[in-house]
């Protein structure tokens, strides 16, 4: 299994939190951390995910998000 750290910056709405997880289990990861912080209207996400697949297969469909501003990825 590959465990991964992610760190995603995204525009705070009410359905933007959901729909990254959504699409973190779509792809087949788990999240196994999380953390999260609300500054000027812009939410900051560190999460780490863990599966078999590679992660480029994540972080492809995750920076799609229409929210979605940066996502970098550390392996």
């Amino acid at each position: 299994m590959n465990i991964t750290e992610i760190t995603l910056v995204a525009s705070h709405r009410p359905e933007t939190l959901e729909r990254i997880l959504r699409t973190v289990r779509h792809r087949g990861f788990t999240v196994i951390d999380m953390r999260m912080n609300l500054e000027s209207e812009k939410i900051w996400l560190d999460f780490t995910v863990q599966s078999a697949r590679e992660i480029h297969l994540l972080v492809n469909q995750l920076v799609k998000l229409y929210d979605v501003i940066d996502v970098s990825a550390d392996e």
